[in-house]
């Protein structure tokens, strides 16, 4: 038996467009009439938007497939349907460039999952405006990028960033705690390809010290929110949501440490999706196969 047979190629085929009869079928046909062998399987039909999104993994023992050659099978039914598709090879590992500031709890979670194999991205690099966390990024051997932002450059740190992004061409950015507000512009330019994390009791407790706030109010559940990065701070589409149950006999200090650990968690999760091609945008809302 072949070592093609043996360890077949696998992809993830994704797609997008509006919904109408015989789009499953369509594209499990050009599959199948490829000889390409489905390993699994997703799509959604939004009725309130009239999208379609549709997430297949498959197995190719031609050893000769490709992107080139595979669009010249799919392209007749992704014109029929105005379909937005994609090809990701399975072996390929998507770059995600990380932005952090001075909290380390989701960049050293990250990190771990990373190190450990349960993280199927490539980190190019690690960007901050302080240099707090860049012993930990050399000690994942992960080059350190020190971007300062202040009130009068930061037109300049961005101009910075748009290189480091095209430098290490990051395939999506995460916001990783980092505590700058990016200009609308910047937003726009990454639509699709920025996420970040927040505690979920915005809008209700903005500023300093939320979880103290909270605490004085008596708060009994605390969550976070992944989400993309948009133009309108904290109202971009949500990719994953977490609460977590707690009590009068919480401290501050304690729902902090609590508020941490599922910063840590959803933030991962979102990442991992992205990764796995499983999010797709649906207007304000997404569409996650997970």
């Amino acid at each position: 038996m072949s070592d093609a047979a043996l360890n077949p190629a696998r992809y993830i085929l994704t797609v997008s467009c509006p919904d109408k009869v015989g789009i499953v079928a369509a594209v499990a046909g050009v599959l199948a009439d490829s000889d390409l062998f489905i390993t699994d399987s997703h799509h959604f039909g939004d009725p309130g938007t009239r999208n379609f999104f549709m997430r297949t993994a498959f197995e190719a023992a031609n050893p000769q497939l490709n992107r080139t050659a595979f669009a010249s099978r799919f392209a007749p039914i992704a014109e029929r349907f105005a379909m937005r598709w994609s090809l990701h090879d399975c072996t390929l590992r998507p770059s995600a460039l990380i932005m952090v500031s001075k909290s380390d709890h989701c960049l050293n979670d990250l990190l771990y999952r990373h190190r450990t194999g349960s993280l199927p991205v490539h980190i190019p690099a690690i960007v901050s405006n302080h240099m707090n966390l860049a012993p930990l990024a050399e000690w994942h051997k992960i080059p350190f990028l020190y971007v300062p932002v202040t009130k009068n450059n930061k037109p300049e740190a961005e101009a910075r960033l748009r290189d480091i992004i095209a430098e290490t061409k990051a395939d999506f950015i995460v916001l990783a705690r980092y505590m700058q507000i990016l200009s609308q512009e910047l937003c726009a330019e990454l639509e699709g390809r920025a996420i970040n994390i927040h505690h979920s009791f915005l809008p209700s407790f903005k500023g300093a010290q939320p979880y103290r706030q909270a605490h004085q109010r008596g708060v009994k559940l605390i969550g976070a929110t992944a989400h993309f990065v948009t133009p309108d701070l904290d109202e971009g589409p949500i990719i994953e949501q977490m609460v977590e149950r707690i009590d009068h006999s919480y401290t501050a200090e304690a729902m902090a440490a609590a508020g941490r650990d599922v910063e840590s968690q959803v933030l991962a999760r979102a990442v991992r999706w992205l990764a796995e091609q499983r999010v797709f945008l649906n207007g304000n809302k997404t569409v996650v196969f997970r």
